[in-house]
Formats: structure tokens, C-alpha cells, sequence
């Protein structure tokens, strides 16, 4: 199956088990890890109050969500949406289980964790002991943020689509699939790019500090010896 599903919520804190709620739900399409264009968004009426504290991070008020839909409103386009193929997120136990918590409050089933693509565990994978938030990955990989003032769930989500590509080595795919005269529009949209170069990963200080401190938890590794 080529079709995937990235998607990022924006909750009322940090644990659906006490409480917290799933008050913006943003999700791209992908096809062969590349964006499609379609996307499913939609802010929601938690039913209880937004803590100052997380609306100062995703900048979401009890005003701003006035009016938003319930959950249980758009449980069904959102499933429909997901689909049946894996389901891509940064971090995302967090954001499995707070959708999780929401289709229990209405009944129906737990998403399939078998779907679950985690592209925190990738990063940490193919970066161990730097950090691997999605705006060090954005920076490392020189990826545009100059939009990104709060957390906002779609933005988070076409930024992450970004950070994917480079961490499945989607662009490479897309050329090679032009390149043998493939009519897939998802390539479509990088055949101005050419050739892709060699970019460098340039570490700064404080990340080649904490790579440091990483290979120091490792036993005798091979790379430190002379």
C-alpha cells in the first residue's frame, strides 16, 4: 500500500488519562511518502477550559474554539480519512493515545498501533544524542520556519512532511519515478528541483556537545578509538 496518513493534534495538556483533551486535529495524505495536496483539519470544543500554560504554546483559547465541532462530530470523516494504512506522526505514542482516549469516550475502537510510524524514533535513530525535536530536525535540515511562531497543527504537519521526506528519502524516490516517465502527481510536483546535491548535516556546538555525552554511555565504540 502506497497511501499513508501524517497527522498532529494540539490537546489541552499532556495526559488524556486525566482529563486533557484533543482541541485541533490536523492530517496530510501522503503517497509514496510524498504530500498529495489533501488534508484533513478542524479545530474542536473540548468541553472544559484550555490552561493558559497550553495556550501560550498552540495559542488556542476557550474563545478561539468557540463554536469548533465535538469530537464525536467528526469522528467518522476523520477515520474515514486516516484510512487503513500507516499513520505518521513525531512522537507519536502521544498523539495515538490521546485519539485513543477520544473514539473511547464515544465508543468505538483504539487506533491499530501496528500502524504506528513514530518519526521521533526515526530521528533519535539516525541521530542518536542530538535533539530531534521537529524544529531541530526543520533547522538540520534546513527547512523554512519562519512561520512557525506557535504550535499549530497543520503547519506542524506540512513542516513534518518535510522533515519525512528527508528522513525516507522520499525526493529521490519522486525523481526516480520521473525519471522512468511515471505520471504520479505527487512526484509531479519536484520535477523543478533536478539533480539533488550532497548537504551536509553541520552539527552546532551544543548538538556535537550532547553527541559527546551520548558516545560516553556507550561501551568501548569503535569510532573513538585511534
Amino acid at each position: 500500500m502506497t497511501r499513508a496518513v501524517l497527522f498532529d493534534t494540539e490537546t489541552t495538556g499532556l495526559d488524556p488519562l486525566t482529563g486533557d483533551r484533543v482541541i485541533e486535529i490536523a492530517a496530510l495524505e501522503l503517497e509514496r511518502d510524498l504530500p498529495t495536496g489533501r488534508h484533513f483539519h478542524t479545530l474542536l470544543d473540548p468541553g472544559r477550559d484550555v490552561p493558559e500554560d497550553a495556550s501560550r504554546i498552540h495559542g488556542l483559547t476557550n474563545a478561539s474554539l468557540r463554536g469548533a465541532p465535538r469530537f464525536a462530530e467528526i469522528a467518522g470523516p476523520l477515520r474515514d480519512f486516516l484510512g487503513e494504512g500507516p499513520l505518521v506522526a513525531h512522537n507519536a505514542p502521544f498523539d495515538f493515545g490521546f485519539l485513543d482516549a477520544e473514539f473511547a469516550r464515544i465508543g468505538e475502537p483504539p487506533l491499530d498501533r501496528a500502524r504506528m510510524v513514530d518519526t521521533l524514533a526515526m530521528a533519535k535513530a539516525r541521530f542518536p544524542g542530538l535533539p530531534n525535536s521537529l524544529d531541530a530536525l526543520c533547522r538540520r535540515f534546513g527547512i523554512d520556519l519562519t512561520e512557525r511562531s506557535t504550535h499549530n497543527a497543520l503547519l506542524d504537519c506540512r513542516l513534518l512532511a518535510a522533515v519525512y521526506v528527508e528522513l525516507t528519502g522520499g525526493r529521490q524516490r519522486a525523481l526516480s519515478l520521473l525519471e522512468a516517465g511515471a505520471s504520479a502527481q505527487p512526484a509531479a510536483r519536484y520535477a523543478s528541483i533536478g539533480p539533488r546535491s550532497p548537504r551536509p548535516v553541520r552539527p552546532s556546538e551544543a548538538e556535537e556537545a550532547a553527541h559527546a555525552a551520548f558516545l560516553t554511555r556507550l561501551k568501548d565504540p569503535l569510532w573513538t578509538r585511534a
